[in-house]
C-alpha cells in the first residue's frame, strides 16, 4: 500500500502518515518493497497482528455480553484495543468461551485463521446456496454504514443463502435468506461464504 492510499483509508492527512511511517521504519516496523508500496517487517506484522487480536476480542465482549450494535462495537473497540493489556485480554478472551472470530466472522489472530474453501458471494451463480462465514474488513474500516446494513437485513456469518439471480447488466445479486434481498455486486463481494456441496446424482442401477 502507498502512503497516499494510507492516507485516504486512515481519513487523516497525508503529512500525519508520513510522520507515523518514519517512526515506524526508524522502529522496524514497515519498510518500502522492490515496488516502492509500504509493507510490514516480521515484527510489523507481530505488533499488527496483537492490535487486530486485542480489537477483535473487545468486539466480541462488546456484542455478546453488553449487547452493543456492530458499528457501536467496533467504535467502541478501537478506543479501548490500546487500553488493554495482555492480562486483560488473556482473560477476557477466556470468559468469552474462546471465540475464533469476530462478530463480523474474521478470525481473531493466533487463535483461527481463513478457511481454504471461502469464495465471494458474488462469485456464486443462480441456484447456488451457502453459509455467510464473514464480511470483509474493508467494508469495516471503509463502509461502517454497510455493517448495520447487513445487521438489520439479518446477514450474519452463518446466515444460510440462496442466489435466484445474478443481472450481470445492472449488477445485482437478488438472493434469499430469511427474506429475499437485493444486493449490488459490490456489496456482494464483500460477504465471503462456504459454497454448499450438491450432492451427486445417484446412478441408475442397472436392470437385473
Amino acid at each position: 500500500m502507498r502512503s497516499a492510499r494510507l492516507a485516504d483509508w486512515l481519513s487523516v492527512s497525508r503529512p500525519t502518515v508520513t510522520v507515523a511511517l518514519r517512526r515506524m521504519t526508524r522502529d522496524g516496523m514497515v519498510r518500502l518493497n522492490a515496488h516502492k508500496e509500504i509493507e510490514l517487517t516480521p515484527r510489523g506484522d507481530e505488533a499488527a497482528a496483537a492490535i487486530v487480536r486485542r480489537h477483535r476480542i473487545m468486539e466480541r465482549w462488546l456484542t455478546d455480553v453488553l449487547g452493543l450494535d456492530w458499528v457501536t462495537a467496533d467504535a467502541e473497540a478501537e478506543r479501548l484495543e490500546h487500553a488493554v493489556s495482555e492480562v486483560v485480554e488473556e482473560t477476557l478472551y477466556r470468559s468469552l468461551g474462546r471465540p475464533k472470530t469476530c462478530p463480523h466472522g474474521n478470525p481473531i489472530p493466533g487463535h483461527s485463521t481463513m478457511r481454504a474453501n471461502e469464495l465471494r458471494l458474488s462469485a456464486l451463480r443462480p441456484g447456488d446456496t451457502g453459509t455467510i462465514t464473514r464480511i470483509s474488513e474493508v467494508a469495516q474500516r471503509e463502509a461502517p454504514p454497510l455493517l448495520q446494513y447487513l445487521h438489520d437485513r439479518g446477514l450474519h456469518p452463518g446466515t444460510r443463502i440462496t442466489v435466484e439471480e445474478v443481472d450481470e447488466v445492472g449488477r445485482t445479486i437478488q438472493l434469499r435468506a430469511a427474506r429475499r434481498l437485493t444486493l449490488s455486486t459490490e456489496t456482494a463481494s464483500k460477504l465471503s461464504v462456504v459454497r454448499s456441496v450438491k450432492p451427486k446424482p445417484r446412478r441408475a442401477s442397472a436392470p437385473r
